[in-house]
């Protein structure tokens, strides 16, 4: 499971492998919460635990930091 280390703020990012064959996204984590937002466009799949607090936050992260996480993807799973 690659993390995205250069983000962080209480989450942790990061992607499964096999899920390579799927449309670029990223799952983030925070104890026992669990969540994965969709990257193009940013939009929430599936969540766990989170607060809509808490997924807003997120979603600015995740906004602030696209280019960031597409390169990571990209460079994970080998495809652009």
């Amino acid at each position: 499971m690659p993390t995205i280390k250069q983000l962080s703020n209480g989450f942790r990012f990061f992607f499964f492998s096999f899920d390579c064959n799927e449309p670029i996204h990223a799952h983030l984590s925070s104890g026992k919460k669990i969540c994965k937002f969709w990257i193009e466009p940013v939009s929430l799949a599936k969540n766990n635990g989170f607060s809509s607090k808490e997924l807003n936050t997120v979603y600015k992260q995740i906004q602030a930091n696209n280019s960031l996480i597409k390169e990571c993807w990209y460079e994970h799973c080998g495809h652009y």
